[in-house]
């Protein structure tokens, strides 16, 4: 009798794990959207992650007195599922960002081969600690970072860059040469 019920205390404390992960997940989101405006997204996912707590709280708070580790497995979900929240927001990369490299090398080639790959490219010339440096500028969905990232380091490895958030944008240039993934990418090849 005594170990059925250790292993139904231990079921619990996983489904209330599990549980708190995937309410604070959401709820890493949902905070997420506020800040970059998507109200539809936001209300969606407050929806679902109020919905997930008031189930984990009935049955964490009931029992939490006679069972402290049921705590504990709420608090180890609370901590975890920020963290799975942060990552599963960098794999979606939604928003916008401002990528700036800042060089006085190869600065035809790097702008060249971004335009190529279809960003739209400004640049702006200016003056660093070392002299005469070109600031290219690039407006592009976050998604695309890690494509930006590779196409200049492939030019100059010890490029200086720096990547912003941005809030919102007037208009948005797509790269036309980025390969399509995910169903899209299917789609595409009927």
């Amino acid at each position: 009798f005594n170990r059925k019920k250790s292993m139904d205390i231990w079921l619990l404390g996983i489904l209330i794990f599990l549980a708190r992960v995937v309410d604070v997940s959401v709820g890493t989101l949902r905070t997420i959207s506020i800040v970059q405006g998507r109200t539809k997204i936001a209300f969606f996912l407050a929806f679902i992650e109020t919905s997930v707590w008031l189930l984990v709280l009935s049955a964490v708070l009931p029992q939490v007195m006679h069972t402290p580790i049921l705590g504990l497995f709420y608090a180890f979900g609370f901590a975890t599922g920020n963290v799975v929240g942060i990552l599963v927001e960098k794999r979606l990369a939604m928003g916008y960002t401002n990528f700036r490299i800042i060089t006085n090398k190869h600065v035809k080639e790097i702008t060249n081969s971004l335009r190529e790959k279809g960003f739209a490219v400004t640049t702006f010339e200016g003056e660093g600690k070392d002299g005469k440096v070109t600031e290219i500028y690039v407006a592009s969905e976050r998604k695309n970072l890690s494509t930006l990232v590779k196409l200049v380091k492939e030019i100059e490895p010890d490029a200086f860059y720096i990547a912003e958030q941005a809030g919102y944008m007037s208009k948005i240039q797509r790269p036309t040469m980025v390969p399509t993934t995910g169903w899209r990418g299917i789609q595409k090849k009927k």
